[in-house]
């Protein structure tokens, strides 16, 4: 929406109107209400930790339980390679960029439907709303990000000059969060199931990312195809920086940081058509 204001007489007057242009993002306005943007975060921090029996601890045992889960099954039963690095804590480090994934993913895609109060009174950007969902949850991300520092200890695994590049791949996280994200998120406001098939298509991408396995054990002449999921370059991204390990293929990595950018540029254009109708269909 392009804002324009007019003084006539002494009341000021607004005039909201549509955008002009497939292209016109108009990403100025997010920028304008980012003290908006920072009340909507807090207030997702705050739901999620509100009247919770142990708060933050809900974080990290969700990782912490999944990393012990995959290490009997993957690590001990089917012997999966780590590539020399202790399972548990190649395991763990690949949950902390996918569990953030998976429950910004889970909260964007329903966020425009579950802020129907804002979208059908106010005006504001709403690239917001999901922006803020893909946002929130980086704060449980620090919580786990403490739980791997204690297992490295225990491992004796000493960090390197890589985890320098960590918030890079953290901010590679979030993009691919929102960019996935605003896509279901302006589809749910149109067909409500979407809403019902996030739970099963977020765990079919689990098993369909290096988490449980390294991206070694995925044929050479698959490896290409294999980067077209954005998380492929965010979770190897984590584990070069954070355990030192050699740093993965240049081509996969830029297979899925290509991805995530298109995605992202789609999503944003997508949502930017999608929300003239927003308040018509919520």
């Amino acid at each position: 929406m392009e804002l324009m204001q007019e003084n006539r007489g002494s009341i000021p007057m607004v005039d909201i109107q549509p955008t002009k242009g497939l292209l016109h993002l108009d990403l100025f306005a997010v920028w304008q209400h980012r003290e908006l943007l920072y009340f909507l975060v807090w207030r997702d921090v705050l739901t999620r930790y509100k009247q919770t029996a142990i708060g933050a601890g809900w974080v990290i045992l969700q990782p912490l339980i999944t990393m012990i889960i995959f290490t009997v099954i993957f690590g001990n039963l089917a012997r999966f390679p780590s590539e020399g690095i202790p399972y548990p804590v190649f395991a763990f480090t690949a949950l902390l960029p996918w569990t953030y994934f998976s429950q910004a993913l889970a909260r964007t895609s329903g966020s425009v439907v579950g802020s129907t109060n804002l979208v059908t009174k106010i005006y504001f950007p709403r690239l917001l709303i999901p922006l803020s969902a893909a946002i929130a949850p980086v704060v449980d991300l620090i919580f786990s990000f403490a739980v791997l520092l204690v297992l490295m200890a225990w491992y004796r695994i000493t960090p390197t000059w890589g985890m320098l590049a960590l918030p890079f791949f953290i901010v590679l996280a979030i993009m691919t969060a929102l960019a996935v994200g605003l896509w279901f998120a302006a589809l749910n406001v149109k067909y409500r199931d979407v809403g019902s098939i996030m739970p099963f298509i977020i765990q079919i991408w689990m098993y369909g990312s290096p988490i449980a396995y390294p991206v070694s054990m995925v044929p050479q002449k698959w490896q290409l195809l294999y980067g077209l999921n954005p998380l492929v370059g965010v979770i190897e991204g984590f584990r070069w920086a954070l355990l030192g390990k050699a740093f993965p293929d240049v081509a996969v990595m830029a297979v899925s940081s290509i991805v995530v950018v298109l995605l992202l540029f789609g999503g944003i254009v997508y949502f930017k058509k999608s929300e003239q109708t927003f308040a018509d269909l919520i």
